[in-house]
């Protein structure tokens, strides 16, 4: 004899008498995972054995829903044929001690830090210096040109750089002038030429024009660093429309240089697609200066998850979070 009984608002006919816990087995789901309400009345779990379903009853069966796929797996950092599973790069300028730049590096997690190139003290040739602190063969040195204003200048600081330590991965910047210090873009391209002739590896500070960054790729950059804002402004990201135009268009790996001032500047850039961040005075001039290292550390993470993971549309309207169908 058979039964009508209506299952989550569908009218059904069942064979004959049965319990909760057979009808389950029928129906292929699963009691560890559901709820049971029979006529307005919740089932608990210990009862699914031995309460019969009766004629006419009315049954729902609900359980969690959820949605979204996991993020595409992880691809380490490559620039010129390296990896780093770090996407912060920090300097070395401004701190109070070496000693507090060693302790905000290790915090950050970063792989990589910008060193600058300058003449010896002659008067006090034993004072403290950076390779005692940071050591070159655990982090990688990426000397840097800041400071100057000429081709020839960069040129010259980096061929002495690799002579101190044999590097070829640099970081190059041209600056303009020295109230916006932002970068002569003339000259850097000239520069960069010059030095991927010379074998130099280039990372090139520029500005955040899509164009001048396509030019770089093709002489030969191998990585494409825009400025978020001028140096040591701590403005966040001025232009993000433009930043967003360079990462479509690059085949290099895209580090945002220069004006990140907080955590969540960070993120965004890292939102937009970016590969990295590099950043000094956000984390030198940070009340705490550790503490800011940790901050961007997992800043520069998030951000990099929800690029990966792809951000929802933006609406006019709402949206329930759980849909109206299956309601109750």
């Amino acid at each position: 004899m058979s039964l009508h009984v209506i299952i989550n608002g569908e009218d059904r006919e069942l064979s004959g008498t049965m319990t909760l816990s057979a009808l389950l087995t029928e129906l292929g789901i699963e009691t560890g995972k559901i709820a049971i309400e029979r006529n307005l009345e919740i089932v608990p779990r210990s009862q699914y054995d031995s309460l019969e379903i009766g004629a006419g009853d009315r049954l729902e069966i609900v359980h969690f829903i959820g949605g979204g796929n996991l993020p595409s797996a992880e691809q380490p950092l490559v620039i010129a044929g390296r990896q780093f599973h770090s996407r912060l790069i920090v300097g070395t300028g401004k701190y109070k001690s070496y000693a507090e730049n060693a302790a905000a590096l290790e915090a950050s997690g970063a792989e990589m830090v910008t060193v600058a190139v300058r003449r010896v003290n002659l008067s006090d040739p034993d004072q403290p210096k950076l390779m005692d602190f940071i050591d070159p063969r655990k982090y990688t040195y990426l000397p840097n040109t800041a400071g100057c204003f000429t081709g020839e200048d960069a040129v010259r600081t980096l061929r002495l750089a690799r002579e101190v330590g044999g590097w070829d991965l640099v970081k190059l910047e041209v600056l303009g002038d020295r109230k916006t210090l932002y970068p002569d873009m003339i000259e850097t391209l000239r520069a960069t030429e010059l030095l991927i002739k010379d074998g130099f590896q280039v990372m090139v500070y520029c500005s955040d024009d899509p164009l001048m960054a396509k030019r770089l790729e093709e002489l030969g950059a191998c990585a494409i660093m825009p400025l978020a804002a001028p140096i040591g402004s701590g403005l966040g990201l001025q232009n993000p429309v433009g930043i967003r135009m360079i990462v479509e268009e690059a085949k290099v790996p895209v580090i945002v240089d220069a004006g990140v001032g907080t955590a969540s500047d960070a993120a965004i850039a890292m939102e937009l697609g970016c590969d990295a961040v590099l950043m000094n005075t956000a984390i030198a001039e940070a009340k705490h200066p550790v503490l800011m290292a940790a901050a961007m550390k997992h800043a520069v993470q998030a951000g990099r998850l929800a690029y990966l993971a792809g951000r929802m549309p933006k609406k006019r309207y709402a949206d329930p979070s759980s849909p109206l169908a299956g309601l109750i």
